[in-house]
């Protein structure tokens, strides 16, 4: 073969290899990691594999345990640690009781760590006792490359997961009436149980109410972690999955990835 063609040769394939990232990678530098999956079939992927901080969307993990308990109209005592919580937080105060159903809207919805820290104590006496619990079912739900160190999301060391194992979290979560209700929810008010304080919630996830079939599922972000983000649209019998990790542009990005993903579910039907 002479020099030529050896050379033809290597550009065939270097287009090939540049068309074959192409179709698995769409949208480089989008963020970190994402994963997009249509129908649960995946389609396209940036380091969906990749051990990364999954800031807030931690409180899947936490909703979920919570809504397994079956306990939705037991009063919560919120502790001094609980209302001292860090970051997005509603204002609780140590004291205040609250039903956990209303904890749980306050932790999905408004992505509030005082309530998370609250639900994580109550159900199981301590932060420390429940973060246990949620590495047990990390291991039950096969999430091989997640850990957590604690119930809301903070950048801790040994606190990760990654695009693919928070699609399969989310599956779990989001099979659960309750979970799914908090989550397509735009706002909502909660109250303590003497009716002396109410809260209203706003949801942080902002295509909730702005994007067209958006259903969930919930966003977070930390400094180490970036602008994070699992959303859920559903149109005409198709289902869109987006998790996206340390995103550029979060929101003008997702309503683009999802709007691409519904155009190619289309283009194979």
């Amino acid at each position: 073969m002479n020099l030529s063609k050896r050379f033809a040769g290597f550009v065939l394939l270097l287009i090939a290899g540049m068309q074959a990232h192409a179709a698995t990678d769409p949208f480089p530098g989008v963020a970190r990691a994402y994963l997009v999956r249509v129908d649960a079939a995946e389609v396209w992927e940036h380091a969906a594999g990749d051990r990364v901080a999954p800031a807030s969307l931690t409180k899947l993990m936490t909703a979920l345990l919570v809504d397994e308990a079956a306990k939705a109209d037991e009063v919560v005592v919120v502790s001094p640690k609980a209302a001292g919580e860090t970051g997005s937080r509603m204002g609780l105060k140590g004291g205040e009781k609250l039903r956990v159903s209303d904890l749980m809207a306050a932790a999905m919805i408004a992505s509030a760590n005082d309530a998370c820290r609250a639900l994580a104590e109550w159900r199981d006496g301590s932060e420390a006792a429940f973060v246990h619990r949620m590495n047990r079912k990390a291991a039950t739900l096969g999430l091989k490359d997640t850990r957590f160190a604690n119930a809301c999301g903070h950048d801790a060391k040994g606190h990760y997961s990654t695009a693919r194992d928070l699609a399969t979290l989310s599956d779990a979560a989001m099979a659960r009436p309750a979970i799914a209700e908090f989550a397509r929810r735009v706002e909502a008010t909660i109250a303590t149980v003497d009716g002396a304080r109410s809260y209203h919630l706003v949801n942080r996830n902002a295509l909730i109410g702005r994007y067209d079939g958006a259903v969930g599922v919930k966003s977070g972000f930390t400094a180490k972690a970036g602008k994070c983000v699992i959303a859920l649209a559903e149109r005409g019998g198709v289902r869109v999955l987006l998790v996206m990790l340390g995103g550029r542009d979060r929101w003008w990005d997702a309503h683009a990835m999802l709007n691409h993903a519904f155009a190619y579910a289309a283009g194979t039907r």
